[in-house]
């Protein structure tokens, strides 16, 4: 691995090293006691399209919140951490440690609900699968690349994905049924095309199975590239059928497919863009529309914007993207079954850069993870035309970059 594209990815993506673990917060949004059922839960809004979040469950009781974090950052935590939020409130509460696993920057949950999955973002990459039930830790494999830093399960359960963002490669594990993983069958690297402008190197940072299910799609930063592989879900390798680029320097950091299966969004965090992407299920491939706006012009102390994570909301109506730099929640409108997205503004996220969001199983709320000001801000999802409305103040917790609702 390159040790300037290592120090970049240091610089944009862990400069929580030296935010304190615990931010100036009211003493009600730091932990302590479950507060009050709200009269009524507030209207059932679009469910969430992604899958990663586990089984949906009914919205009353309070339910787990899992919380990663980098061990290795200054302040950071120990481990995956746990706490609890209300459907009904969006409120968070509690702090304790599910595991005690190194870097866990990303987190996904198996489909059947019962095992977490956490990369361990170091130089010698890893993936760790840990159960749920009790929280026994079921072993670590070696992701054969450097400083992973996604990973998602394929529907059927029986494979994992991870993204190796410093060597600019993806590698499959196979799931046995304990949940536990076996030895890595498949690594392929990103050799070509030649890296974009200002890049030393491939840099895969997301990988996810298209809804067809058939294909795997890696978003790689670093190439400007969306490469489509096929899976063969005999021998847990991935065949590479096409690639997608972006414009030059666009940095494609993460992709979400509409529900519809034949259209995804691409956020692409250099240029601080996002482009409408058509996509055939037949064959993997994706066509990458236009650049347009993310809603965030520069803003903050970084003098710029990176956009993050982008999300679609399961009846396929909105989509909302985390600005880094801006700090604040794009909201698109989705139009002509997919095919469009029109902007409806930016809503503040009321953090310091906003590194990952996700709905709750319901589609309710919204959770953004804030790296820098180390909390995590939860909104309601409006049912009626996608608003946001931030729930409360937001909760603590170190070096968030990663917050996984259950």
């Amino acid at each position: 691995m390159d040790g300037a594209d290592w120090s970049r990815r240091r610089l944009v993506g862990l400069l929580a090293r030296t935010a304190a673990a615990a931010a100036a917060l009211p003493a009600a949004a730091c932990g302590g006691p479950a507060g009050t059922q709200a009269p009524a839960a507030a209207p059932t809004a679009p469910r969430a399209s992604s899958g990663a979040s586990g089984r949906a469950r009914g919205a009353s009781g309070r339910r787990p919140l899992l919380l990663g974090t980098y061990t290795s950052a200054e302040g950071g935590g120990r481990g995956v951490g746990l706490a609890e939020y209300d459907p009904a409130t969006g409120r968070i509460t509690g702090s304790g440690l599910l595991a005690e696993v190194d870097d866990p920057s990303y987190l996904a949950v198996h489909p059947d609900g019962r095992t977490l999955y956490a990369v361990n973002e170091r130089e010698d990459g890893a993936v760790t699968a840990v159960r749920l039930s009790d929280h026994r830790v079921l072993g670590s494999r070696s992701t054969g690349g450097a400083a992973p830093c996604h990973l998602s399960v394929h529907p059927g359960g029986r494979w994992l994905f991870s993204a190796n963002y410093g060597s600019g490669s993806v590698a499959v594990h196979p799931v046995d049924a304990s949940g536990a993983l076996g030895e890595r069958t498949g690594l392929v690297t990103h050799s070509t095309p030649p890296p974009g402008p200002g890049q030393r190197g491939p840099h895969a940072h997301q990988v996810v199975t298209a809804p067809e299910g058939a294909h795997v799609l890696a978003v790689d930063l670093g190439t400007d590239t969306v490469y489509t592989y096929r899976l063969d879900e005999g021998a847990g390798t991935l065949v590479e059928v096409s690639r997608a680029r972006t414009r030059p320097g666009a940095g494609p950091r993460h992709l979400a497919f509409h529900p519809g299966g034949r259209h995804a969004y691409v956020a692409n965090e250099v240029d601080n863009t996002v482009a409408v992407c058509a996509y055939d299920p037949g064959t993997g491939r994706l066509a990458v529309g236009e650049p347009q706006s993310t809603g965030a012009p520069p803003g903050g102390g970084t003098g710029a914007n990176y956009p993050a994570q982008i999300l679609v909301t399961s009846d396929g109506a909105y989509a909302f993207l985390a600005n880094r730099g801006h700090d604040s929640v794009t909201r698109y409108a989705v139009e002509a079954e997919g095919a469009r997205l029109r902007l409806l503004g930016t809503v503040p996220v009321g953090g310091d850069f906003p590194r990952q969001i996700a709905f709750s199983p319901d589609g309710g709320l919204l959770f953004a993870a804030n790296q820098r000001s180390g909390t995590v801000s939860t909104f309601r999802v409006s049912a009626g035309d996608g608003g946001l409305r931030r729930t409360g103040e937001p909760f603590a917790s170190p070096v968030a970059v990663c917050a996984l609702p259950l």
